[in-house]
């Protein structure tokens, strides 16, 4: 018995002399050098093949400049997950630094998928509060992404747009939480007043559902903008009024059909049918890529009117209904400068 745990004992030991000296191994300094410089490699080699292919081909074939963007935005992913849970966010939940690595990705899809064209962004102040009125296509409100990106990545003072969401968008579980990070809020008045009086620059859509709703017959038709709300919160905010025209949001899921029994079962505002969804799942998901023009105007000023001139329902709807009338003329205007449709 005494011999028996002797002999345990001294294979233990072994065991552990053996363990012992692999978990304090230290990698050669030439390969610790090697995996320190990996990336820089990689790139330098990817360069060098860049070159090459266009030596041969006589066009560009690996865009460098795009695979390092990619890279940034995993690099910055991995920094921003390392933060922990103690990270600063506003009272709705926006997280600008978080919000600003995902406008790599958002980038690409305004630069090379939409190819989107971007007129007028000096109207856009460079500090201050201000209300962006546009109007509302898509299914989804990729509408309001291509804003938000189009201002941060065009104008000379890039800033972030907080555009207001249709409640039942807020009610989806990963959505909302998605919508809340990155710097959206409820398409209330109160959270756009509370916005609006930190400077904000707030992006709102009058057609709200019924624009992103709308069949591909009436296409490029606006709806009405309700009661001109947002003129009576821009008065009371002193916050000029930006009118923003869109072309290209119409085509990237041609609604043909609205399954409304579909729609209520989900609690959506509609559930749409397009010459993909759903017959191809999440394929049928997939933006169509068509061309995009986005134009802001010059900004309709209510600063010099009286806070109580909010009050005034026949000057909230002739101003609602000229900035309606500068967003339908700037789209039929866009839409005779786009060649087609995915031109």
């Amino acid at each position: 018995m005494i011999e028996t745990t002797a002999r345990e004992r001294r294979t233990k030991s072994q065991k552990a002399e053996i363990v012992a000296p692999r978990q304090g191994l230290r990698l050669p300094r030439p390969i610790r050098r090697l995996r320190r410089n990996a990336p820089m490699y990689a790139v330098q080699g990817l360069s060098a093949l860049s070159t090459r292919l266009r030596e041969l081909t006589g066009r560009e074939v690996i865009d460098v400049g795009k695979v390092m963007e990619v890279v940034q935005f995993i690099y910055q992913q991995r920094e921003l997950a390392r933060r922990g849970p103690h990270y600063a966010v506003d009272d709705f939940g926006f997280d600008p630094q978080w919000t600003e690595s995902f406008l790599i990705a958002f980038k690409v899809l305004y630069r090379d998928y939409w190819r989107v064209e971007t007129t007028g962004v000096e109207h856009v102040p460079s500090s201050g509060r201000a209300l962006l009125v546009a109007n509302h296509a898509g299914v989804l409100p990729w509408d309001g992404t291509m804003i938000k990106t189009a201002v941060f990545a065009e104008h000379p003072h890039p800033r972030h747009v907080r555009a207001l969401v249709a409640s039942q968008f807020m009610g989806m579980p990963v959505m909302s939480w998605f919508l809340r990070r990155t710097g959206q809020a409820v398409g209330h008045p109160d959270d756009t007043r509370r916005l609006l009086a930190r400077d904000e620059l707030v992006l709102v859509f009058p057609e709200g559902t019924r624009g992103t709703g709308k069949s591909f017959k009436n296409r490029y038709r606006l709806t009405r903008f309700g009661r001109g709300g947002f003129v009576a919160t821009a008065i009371r905010a002193q916050a000029p009024i930006i009118p923003v025209s869109v072309v290209g949001s119409e085509e990237i899921y041609p609604m043909l059909g609205d399954l409304g029994p579909v729609a209520k079962l989900f609690g959506l505002p509609y559930f749409p049918v397009t010459p993909f969804w759903p017959w191809l799942g999440p394929l049928g998901m997939i933006p169509l890529p068509s061309k995009w023009r986005i134009q802001f105007h010059p900004p309709v000023d209510v600063r010099e009117l009286p806070v109580h001139a909010a009050e005034d329902q026949h000057l909230v709807m002739a101003l609602a209904d000229e900035v309606r009338d500068t967003i339908q003329r700037g789209i039929y205007h866009n839409l005779k400068l786009r060649r087609g449709v995915f031109l």
